[in-house]
């Protein structure tokens, strides 16, 4: 992305001085990169590898206690975004590892946050108290300023994939997080009770099995996470489950929403721009703003799942939503 040019070297030097001792740099050198012609993002397609990710996301957990990391994280951030911490322009993601027996400190902070559980049974998060299973595939939501806190009671390390809209909210100067508390043993919890912040994937699974016998072969399988009054499951962030069948290609089109993508199960393929990605479950994989987006199933004989989270709810809120749809073939 090009940088911001502050001078006119046309101008006489005292007067550009004068601008820069006020604070007063002209707009016309700068106008085009402020407001580019074309939709344009640094933000690059990339996929990170579940076989690579996963060795050293378990050697973090050797190297680093708990109680020096707070939350034992490694971020994928963007080959484009180096620096940033960053996997789009608006989203956070990151691979979270806890073992057996250790408790993360309760906190709470502005930004939302998601889980997507990866691997591993027995540990849970806790929302306002309220004690959520992670199973692998569930998706559970952390609302902006919840308290919440992550506990282990199995036997194996259980890792998830994080996302949160920090790069968004830190746009608007407004990311903070509160001191930590000691995170109390909460009691068990009725799904009725989990049902504010927690999808099972068990039942997510169950409705797109359906959906793929009776969606035409046309139409891709699609299902949005909602809320019980059917709103995105957080004000900034939406998220949907994806089903390709043995051998389906899905069109999705292109939207000014950037969308990071978890395989949950299968392998495939997808295009995002020019750019071809391979993947295989528990790969991670993202697609910026304005990059067309399709999915291969291949010669695959299973179906394949998908998982992936946006900025949609955010950039509709601002009146900055805009998609095209592919042609029919």
């Amino acid at each position: 992305m090009s940088s911001l040019v502050t001078r006119d070297e046309t101008l006489p030097p005292t007067y550009s001085q004068a601008l820069e001792s006020c604070s007063l740099p002209p707009l016309w050198t700068a106008l085009h990169v402020l407001l580019p012609r074309e939709r344009t993002t640094a933000a690059v397609p990339h996929r990170w590898s579940w076989r690579d990710a996963r060795p050293l996301l378990h050697e973090a957990a050797r190297l680093v206690p708990l109680e020096q990391a707070e939350r034992r994280v490694l971020v994928l951030e963007n080959p484009g975004l180096k620096g940033t911490y960053s996997a789009t322009a608006t989203l956070y993601a990151g691979l979270q590892v806890i073992l057996p027996g250790e408790a993360a400190p309760s906190h709470h902070h502005t930004p939302a946050a998601l889980r997507l559980v990866v691997e591993g049974d027995g540990a849970f998060t806790t929302v306002d108290g309220v004690k959520c299973v992670m199973e692998p595939g569930d998706f559970i939501i952390t609302p902006p300023l919840r308290w919440h806190d992550h506990g282990h009671e199995g036997r194996a390390p259980v890792v998830w994939l994080d996302g949160l809209d920090i790069p968004m909210v830190r746009a608007f100067a407004a990311s903070w997080v509160s001191p930590t508390r000691p995170a109390r043993a909460p009691a068990p919890a009725s799904d009725a009770e989990q049902a504010e912040f927690r999808w099972a994937w068990r039942d997510t699974r169950r409705v797109l099995e359906g959906l793929a016998a009776t969606t035409p072969r046309e139409r891709p399988v699609t299902r949005a996470y909602v809320t019980l009054t059917g709103a995105p499951p957080l004000p900034t962030m939406g998220a949907d489950a994806h089903w390709l069948r043995p051998g389906e290609r899905a069109r999705a089109g292109r939207s000014t929403a950037s969308r990071v993508f978890h395989v949950i199960e299968g392998r495939g393929r997808s295009r995002i721009g020019d750019t071809e990605l391979t993947w295989e479950r528990g790969d991670t994989f993202v697609a910026p703003s304005w990059h067309w987006i399709e999915h291969d199933n291949g010669s695959a004989a299973e179906p394949a799942c998908l998982f992936s989270f946006n900025d949609e709810p955010a950039i509709r809120a601002l009146g900055l939503w805009h998609e095209e749809r592919p042609t029919s073939r």
